[in-house]
């Protein structure tokens, strides 16, 4: 610690050493320090606390299904608040990256709201608790960033007198300097109380700094109000009760500590700005947003708000794609998606031409390298998805604009002037089309939306979400007996090089199927038939993980014999055997044997190892942008997801069938080793987006040819492969394509189908399977002649059918009208017979409508010559089309639609003489 103190010129008494108080006088200059500068000097403070420094992690939750983003700085760490996963070290730091889209349309409105920021903190699991915290955060505030003390105002919560008697007594802050808040008599809430639900929580004790009265004067610019003169920088909450979701709090045995603090607003006061949009990373982004559009920050208030959007979305998108989230239609690729497209959208209103958030991308990841490392090494990657999500988003918003067109003018054709609530949603729901957007628009031509409409829509969609969440416990799982093992339980791997092993079983419980309302229970014993999950100290089985499809197999004692369906990890490091006793009993504490399954073994390593060489190949072929989006590898087939932005062709794929099969015809050695994440990353390992590694990682290296992190088993050398086949290649979601593969014994059982069914082809076909091309030719010259055939029989009895025309001839305001009902004349047939009918009238307008197995088909074809009389065939139909339970329309010249309704083709074509009436007017 002094060696961290004389680097930044403090010089520190030994009485002083532990806890430093405001009781040293010194003269105060604050620096204005960069974001960069902070997020090192917060690191470097703690970890001359005793403190592990952490990489952020993911912003991708790992384990935890109550986030779809990680949203706070202690989200990740959960585990070890809870006691479910022992942490690498009792005090940790860390600054985590954070995605909130709670208050997003307030986004660019406000100088406040952002949805990315960068969250300081610093956790102790079971060590130090109140008074270390408090001491330590006094003295980064006011000894290392030199602010002043009396700008400074802790808050505690209302009945916490310890935090009060350190801040006041030991601290040495003034008593009047010292706020207490209690929770609001209504809501519950309290800014320093944290809970959430059930589960750990505890007080708070914020701190403020007071910007000076230049940020506000008025009545609420003071401690306790809605200003933004006192500005909160930091929060300590002390994890010291048990929420039983009831109201009832016990105290924890282990207490913990969770401070956080924002690193954005931390800069804001640092560096003396207004918002967060001035601070220097921030401003890097703002002024090329305003370099791109021509425009000037605080020109315009309408244009500052897509400047201000644009510079945070830019962030949160970028930092998003970096830890391997795609754009799609739901979860956290939505999120990425809106968050693209509102952004892409705001470039247009400023009038950014073209895609434009690549380059605001490189500008985030200059700015942030210092701590990111990893957004310059995905650059190029980060720039493509971003391009081309903006690339479809700028062809989705011209179909948009199309659909509200066509909406328009059904409002002005009834004489209406507000568009539902639902087609404004539709629009915004499946067109990706704002709003606020839809509003500008109709506004311009005297039209609006019905709100409340839109409201019920949107807010329809969010219950049906809302209804298919789970319950959840506090990592948002189902809470289970798994939940109550003891955590000092755990299992080891030992099933890389061996198929057997003996260990002692540690748990049994029955049944667990959350699905079937079954959540298990520890037990002693489990006997002849029932189902439940077998915990052991040492195991050979595999669990699921990383995409492989975990292992089965038996597990025996002399006295019963359990069989193992699948085999899964649980928190805390512990491996389940779930499945069914087959015979006799096993109990806790047994001495057992375990069995893998070979077979079923050999051929998922198989098709593990065929993914690693697959991903090689696909990169060879295709490019470096390729990168794996996932897998799944079990005894049958092998799945694998790959970014890249369009289908494979049929020689694309054959180049990568052979690069994988001269792999596996050169029997490469498998080698795996252990190594440090730094040693991995100078083999040039590969690892997965996202995917949670430790200090040490299992690297897995196939010659020369394919180098990945993994933990999964895998072949002894490629050639145990025996063959590779790809099955399938089609799209998974928006930039992410899907192969589907076989290997070894299945790559024959395909292809003995494959001969089977050609067999029963040439048989079907009488002819031997070499001349099947050739028979199939013939039969389809024959096919095509009975078609040909077919169509001139029901084009002469659709001309019967229609019989005599000239006397259905009517002249409406000098524009000859033909209308004709007919029966089993399909739509090509119609066309036929209009082309027909008008060249017979010469100028005029034919309208056809046909009853045809219980649904109506309309037809219209207007001559150049009755158009310029003003006939329109496409708003003719679209005015008749309702009256046959349909709808319609299209050219001026041609038109058809399509109805459920026979019975209304008589008032159909009379309502077609009033409709044609009034374009001839």
């Amino acid at each position: 610690m002094r060696a961290f103190a004389r680097s930044i010129g403090l010089e520190i008494s030994r009485s002083a050493e532990c806890f430093p108080g405001t009781v040293h006088k010194e003269m105060y200059f604050m620096e204005k320090f960069g974001v960069n500068q902070l997020r090192r000097m917060y690191l470097d403070f703690f970890e001359s606390k005793g403190h592990l420094v952490m990489k952020s992690f993911s912003l991708v939750p790992h384990n935890d299904d109550s986030l779809l983003l990680i949203n706070a700085g202690m989200a990740p760490l959960k585990p070890y608040f809870t006691g479910q996963e022992i942490p690498p070290r009792r005090r940790v730091t860390t600054c985590q990256k954070c995605v909130r889209t709670g208050d997003i349309e307030n986004v660019g409105k406000t100088a406040r709201h952002l949805t990315f920021f960068e969250m300081l903190g610093n956790f102790s699991f079971g060590d130090y608790f109140k008074r270390e915290a408090i001491h330590w955060s006094w003295e980064f505030l006011t000894r290392v960033l030199k602010l002043e003390p009396d700008r400074l105002y802790p808050t505690i919560f209302i009945d916490d007198d310890e935090a009060y008697e350190i801040w006041t007594r030991e601290v040495g802050v003034a008593p009047d300097h010292v706020y207490r808040f209690g929770k609001d008599p209504e809501t519950g809430a309290s800014d320093n109380f944290w809970e959430h639900g059930s589960g750990p929580c505890g007080p708070c004790s914020e701190i403020y700094y007071d910007r000076g009265e230049k940020y506000g004067n008025g009545p609420d610019d003071v401690m306790g109000g809605e200003g933004d003169r006192f500005m909160e920088i930091w929060n300590n909450v002390f994890t010291q009760f048990n929420n039983d979701g009831h109201g009832n709090y016990t105290e924890l045995a282990q207490k913990n500590i969770d401070t956080g603090m924002g690193l954005e607003r931390l800069a804001v006061v640092m560096q003396d700005v207004e918002t967060v949009f001035e601070i220097d990373t921030m401003k890097a982004i703002r002024d090329e947003v305003c370099a791109l559009s021509g425009k000037t920050y605080e020109a315009n208030a309408s244009d500052d708000i897509s400047i201000r959007l644009i510079t945070d979305h830019i962030r949160s998108t970028t930092f998003m794609i970096s830890d391997g989230i795609m754009p799609s239609n739901e979860g956290r690729g939505y999120v990425l998606r809106r968050l693209i497209r509102r952004a892409s959208r705001h470039g247009r209103m400023l009038g950014i031409s073209g895609e434009f958030m690549a380059r605001l991308a490189d500008v985030v990841i200059r700015e942030s390298r210092d701590g990111y490392p990893e957004l310059a090494e995905k650059q190029e990657f980060i720039r493509r998805v971003l391009t081309e999500e903006e690339r479809k988003f700028n062809a989705t918003i011209d179909q948009g604009l199309a659909m509200l067109a066509q909406l328009e003018d059904q409002l002005s054709a009834r004489g209406e002037r507000v568009l539902s609530g639902a087609d404004a949603f539709r629009l915004y729901d499946t067109y990706g089309f704002p709003v606020d957007l839809t509003a500008e628009i109709l506004e311009e031509k005297g039209m609006t939306y019905d709100r409340e409409g839109f409201a019920a829509a949107m807010e329809e969609q969010r219950a049906k979400a809302r209804g298919a969440r789970k319950a959840s416990n506090y990592m948002g799982k189902e809470a289970t007996v798994y939940d109550d093992i003891d955590n000092s339980i755990s299992s080891s791997f030992v099933g890389y090089d061996k198929l057997e092993a003996s260990s002692k079983i540690s748990v049994l419980t029955t049944e667990v199927n959350p699905a079937e309302d079954k959540y298990g229970e520890l037990v002693d014993a489990l006997t002849d038939g029932s189902r439940g999950t077998v915990i052991v100290d040492e195991t050979p089985f595999y669990g699921t993980m990383g995409g492989q499809l975990g292992d089965s197999g038996l597990i025996e004692t002399a006295e019963g014999t359990f069989r193992v369906d699948e085999t899964i990890h649980l928190l805390g490091g512990r491996i389940g055997h779930v499945g069914q006793m087959i015979s006799g009993m096993l109990k806790v504490g047994d001495r057992v044997t375990l069995q893998v399954d070979a077979d079923r073994r050999a051929n998922i390593a198989r098709n593990h190892s065929a993914t690693h060489l697959l991903h090689r190949a696909l990169r060879e072929v295709l490019g470096d942008h390729v990168q794996q989006k996932g897998s799944y590898v079990d005894d049958k087939k092998l799945r694998f997801d790959f970014v890249h932005f369009s289908a494979m062709s049929t020689e694309e794929i054959r180049k990568v069938e052979d690069l994988v099969n001269e792999r596996i015809a050169a029997d490469i050695p498998v080698v795996t080793e252990i190594m440090s994440q730094e040693d991995a990353k100078k083999t040039g390992a590969m690892a997965l987006f996202g995917e949670k590694y430790g200090d040490e990682v299992r690297v897995v290296e196939m010659g020369d040819y394919s180098t990945e992190l993994c933990g999964g088993t895998h072949v002894g050398r490629t050639g145990k492969i025996q063959a590779f086949k790809v099955i399938s290649e089609v799209g998974s979601s928006a930039g992410v394509r899907r192969i589907e593969a076989l290997t070894g014994p299945a790559v024959f059982a395909y292809y003995e189908d494959i001969e089977r069914e050609l067999n029963e082809a040439a048989t079907a076909a009488k002819t031997k399977p070499s001349d099947l091309v050739e028979k199939i030719g013939h039969m389809q010259e024959e096919i095509k002649g009975l078609e040909a055939e077919l169509e001139s029989m029901k084009a002469a009895a659709a001309k019967e059918a229609l019989g005599n025309v000239e006397d259905a001839v009517k002249e409406i305001k000098g524009v000859k009208f033909l209308a004709k009902a007919l029966e089993g004349v399909d739509m090509n047939g119609l066309r036929d017979l209009g082309d027909q009918l008008k060249a017979k009238l010469g100028e005029g307008i034919v309208l056809l409508a046909s009853a045809n197995d219980g649904k109506v088909v309309l037809m219209a074809t207007a001559t150049e010559g009755a158009q310029k009389a003003g006939a329109h065939a496409g708003n003719l139909i679209k005015g008749i089309a309702g009256l046959v339970g349909g709808g319609g329309g299209g050219r001026p010249n041609m038109a058809q639609a399509g109805g459920k309704n026979p019975a209304g083709i008589p008032a159909a074509l009379a309502e077609a003489e009033r409709v044609l009436e009034e374009q001839l007017s």
